[in-house]
């Protein structure tokens, strides 16, 4: 019995030695006391004064190595939501930028005044909408912000950024305006027969008598600046057109004017910063020979410090980073008949006839420094060509094609509905659609 009792004890031994994972060492040594064990360093192991236990450095590592797991994991998970976001993101600008639209629903359709309407002007977040009897700014929901009445004859409108100048051409009326309304008024002795503005509400107006032109300069309330460009037809010319920097600061001039009997264009440049005070009649540049033979109808600021002439050959980039001396950047020649000249902050654009091919006209776009966009060819009869952001937007009372700065085209589209202004909408694939009667926001489908 004895022996059977010491059997199983030893067993029970054994099968607990087996179950205890530890590094220290027991040895069981017969005691007088009952032959209890007694614990013991291992071999080459003794334990030194204040080292932790090993369970306790097990413990450590193993927190250190799940915590270093859980940051590995969070990195990759932001890695993967980056690389996600960042191919959805590509994905749908590769479909804005190359997806065609075939049709077209309405969203909203505003009825509008229609009055004497003479035309509608980009400006703001929608159009500026000028009469003979008053102008109205109407915003991109179709509701009308304000509107300023008055009673001109021909009204022109120029706009720059946040502000608007309308004016009786041939009369004697100035209306500059912001997005709230009405700023300010002045009233000139002389009849008017050009106006622009700038983007800080400085506006010029160019007055005509039987032998002279003079350049006016109007602060933003409507009183007149101590400035003034007086040049004389018969030796420096007749002003063709006037544009402004969007500080106010620089005027760009072209003139037509006659040498030995032959008509000659010439675009002049104006600093009257400090800049401009120490140089004659503050000119700071002019240009001639370049435009030999043709006419220059038309010139523009863009994004400083860019600006652009157009002529009759064709586009001349100018930069002013130098305001004491503009410098030519690049002309680009056209040999076909010019139909249009367009223009934004960032792109010129020219369409000119094309006398080769099944295509009857060519699309031209450039950016501000001259660099080519893109060029293509189509038949299709506008009558108005705008630049609004990234499109190029073609239509005529009953139809619109647009093409993107890629020269996709984007929408080819007729209404059922007369058509004066088209402009891009809130989302990317509506437009504005604004006719004498109706303005209609439209989703493209």
């Amino acid at each position: 019995m004895s022996d059977f009792n010491s059997m199983s004890r030893e067993n029970k031994k054994q099968r607990l030695r087996q179950r205890v994972v530890t590094n220290p060492v027991w040895s069981e040594e017969k005691s007088s006391s009952g032959g209890q064990g007694s614990y013991s360093e291992p071999q080459g192991r003794q334990r030194q004064q204040n080292r932790p236990m090993p369970y306790e450095e097990d413990g450590e590592e193993a927190a250190r190595r799940a915590l270093k797991k859980a940051r590995g994991r969070r990195l990759l998970t932001a890695a993967a939501v980056v690389l996600l976001l960042g191919g959805a993101a590509g994905g749908w600008f590769y479909y804005q930028r190359n997806y065609s639209y075939t049709s077209y629903e309405t969203v909203w359709q505003a009825d509008l005044n229609q009055g004497s309407l003479v035309g509608y002007e980009s400006f703001g977040s929608n159009v500026l909408k000028y009469t003979k009897d008053g102008a109205s700014y109407i915003d991109a929901k179709g509701k009308s912000v304000w509107t300023e009445s008055f009673e001109m004859k021909n009204p022109i409108v120029a706009v720059n950024g946040a502000y608007a100048v309308i004016a009786d051409r041939q009369g004697n009326s100035i209306y500059i305006c912001g997005e709230n309304g009405r700023v300010g008024q002045a009233s000139t002795v002389l009849p008017i027969t050009r106006v622009a503005i700038s983007a800080t509400g400085i506006t010029a107006a160019v007055l005509e008598d039987s032998t002279s032109s003079y350049i006016v300069f109007f602060r933003r309330d409507g009183t007149q600046l101590e400035v003034t460009v007086k040049t004389v037809m018969g030796g420096d010319g007749y002003p063709m057109d006037i544009s402004l920097s969007q500080d106010g600061t620089q005027l760009m001039c072209s003139y037509a004017y006659i040498e030995s009997g032959e008509l000659r264009s010439r675009v002049v440049f104006y600093d009257f910063s400090e800049v401009g005070k120490s140089v004659p009649n503050r000119l700071v540049g002019g240009f001639d020979d370049i435009f030999a033979g043709t006419m220059v109808p038309e010139v523009t600021y863009m994004e400083a410090p860019y600006s652009c002439a157009f002529s009759g050959n064709g586009l001349s980039f100018f930069t002013s980073r130098n305001l004491a001396s503009p410098e030519l950047i690049t002309q680009v020649t056209v040999e076909e008949e010019i139909q249009s000249v367009f223009s934004s902050d960032e792109y010129a654009a020219v369409i000119a006839q094309n006398t080769t091919g099944e295509y009857s006209r060519r699309l031209m776009v450039y950016e501000k420094d001259g660099t080519p966009v893109f060029t293509r060819e189509f038949n299709y009869e506008y009558t108005h060509a705008d630049i609004d952001g990234d499109l190029i937007i073609l239509y005529n009372e009953d139809s619109c094609r647009i093409f993107n700065t890629a020269g996709v085209e984007k929408l080819y589209a007729t209404f059922d509905f007369a058509v004066s202004k088209i402009r891009k909408g809130r989302m990317p694939d509506t437009l504005i659609v604004t006719g004498p009667q109706q303005m209609r926001e439209i989703k493209l489908r």
